[in-house]
């Protein structure tokens, strides 16, 4: 087994468009091809001489089944191009970057294609269980008289639908929504709701000052509709917030004093984003200039009821095997699902019993500086596609690390379900 290095080449996003109470104008695939064409377009290879192609994505929808394969045949990259598609809730944007990663370190690959892709808009309407058992007695019915029986049981009630997004945000083991579990984590690290409503409105300032300087031009490409209709932006940011206008807002899981609320939590969002990953071997056949290296990533789980602490495990445990401190780490991407839950994040890396018991560390690990962490805002003002914003932070972590002149950080995210995902990556 070879230990080869595993370079960042380049990568681009869609803007993360904010779902509006309807199935957007974009597919997965359609966003995935949206900004994978014009990647591809401007690489001095041809799209076949990729090896693979790897795509996270979490809500498939019925008409794109492996999206990864029907992305990579409608970006012209061959009939015999291989692409599958990775699951595992947030992180599956990231874990496609993993999983190229591991396929080129060990020489199994050279050039990957790796992305996210979600369209949480088109998350479908389901029946409920009642109607589920209606149908199957109604068609399983043999004779007239059975069948007048099945009539005769219907009711109105089963024409309500079960919003499919919402069970998918429901822990199955639990049975906790993930904003109920953030309103956990604030309550076990004393996070007040004033301070989630402080962290919301500076993320979402930071976005919109990004936006409006042109921090993310490289970064996003626009996205045209069938109507005409061009999405040149993250839609969903409102560079108006502030504390004592969020502070308006009513707790959306545990009234009347929660602290999580839609304007201090991610937006669902539909997006995608993709990086190419390439050999030593493939960099010096293609000519090409590499923008980072992945030196190593990781992978944790704990208790699904406190998932948002997921990226304290993983990344500790990063940090640990290369004998680092969280002070070496000059630049920070922690995905928003909600302010509370990264707030809970940073307060568990300086809480002594929570480093011993949880962690095992002698002391806190440490405070990490609020200029570097999330330096461009996140999830709350830009959105959470989650099959795609695993991929998005790595993407972000590597531009922004370049921009500021940085040169080692860590990408890191918590998992429904109660896992954790990180990336430790220095800059070429």
């Amino acid at each position: 087994m070879s230990n080869r290095p595993v370079y960042i080449i380049d990568g681009s996003r869609t803007p993360f468009i904010k779902a509006r109470g309807k199935p957007g104008p974009f597919t997965p695939v359609d966003l995935a091809v949206q900004c994978g064409r014009p990647l591809l377009m401007r690489q001095p290879f041809a799209p076949h001489q990729f090896d693979q192609v790897i795509l996270g994505c979490v809500n498939v929808i019925a008409d794109e089944m492996n999206p990864a394969r029907v992305a990579a045949l409608r970006l012209g990259m061959g009939e015999d191009m291989v692409a599958f598609t990775v699951q595992i809730n947030c992180g599956s944007g990231m874990q496609s970057i993993d999983t190229a990663y591991r396929y080129i370190q060990n020489s199994t690959s050279d050039l990957i294609l790796a992305g996210g892709a979600e369209a949480l808009s088109h998350a479908p309407l389901v029946f409920n269980r009642q109607a589920v058992g209606w149908y199957a007695r109604l068609f399983g019915a043999r004779g007239l008289g059975a069948r007048l029986a099945a009539f005769a049981a219907f009711r109105p009630s089963m024409l309500t639908p079960v919003i499919g997004l919402e069970r998918g945000l429901t822990d199955p083991i639990t049975d906790l929504n993930m904003g109920q579990t953030a309103e956990l984590v604030s309550h076990l690290f004393h996070i007040t709701r004033r301070q989630a409503d402080e962290y919301a409105a500076e993320s979402q300032q930071r976005l919109a000052k990004a936006q409006a300087e042109g921090l993310l031009r490289d970064e996003v490409e626009p996205a045209f509709a069938r109507d005409g209709t061009v999405f040149d932006h993250d839609d969903g940011v409102r560079p108006d917030s502030t504390a004592e206008s969020l502070a308006k807002l009513k707790p959306a899981f545990e009234r009347p004093w929660g602290k999580v609320t839609p304007g201090n939590s991610s937006q669902i969002t539909d997006g995608a984003s993709w990086v190419i990953l390439a050999s030593e071997d493939a960099v010096k056949e293609h000519k090409l200039t590499p923008k980072a290296v992945i030196v190593d990533s990781e992978w944790s789980a704990l208790d699904p009821s406190v998932m948002g602490l997921g990226p304290v495990y993983c990344s500790t445990a990063l940090l640990k095997r290369h004998g680092l401190a969280l002070s070496d780490i000059e630049l920070w991407e922690l995905n928003e699902a909600f302010a509370a839950q990264v707030l809970g994040c940073l307060a568990a890396w300086e809480d002594a019993e929570f480093c011993r018991d949880a962690l095992g560390l002698d002391k806190p690990a440490g405070r990490i500086p609020r200029d570097r962490i999330n330096a461009d805002g996140g999830a709350i003002g830009a959105g959470h596609p989650v099959g795609a914003s695993g991929n998005r932070i790595v993407l972000h972590l590597v531009n922004a690390m370049k921009r500021l002149g940085f040169k080692r950080g860590i990408a890191t995210e918590c998992i429904g379900g109660g896992q954790g995902g990180a990336m430790l990556i220095e800059t070429v």
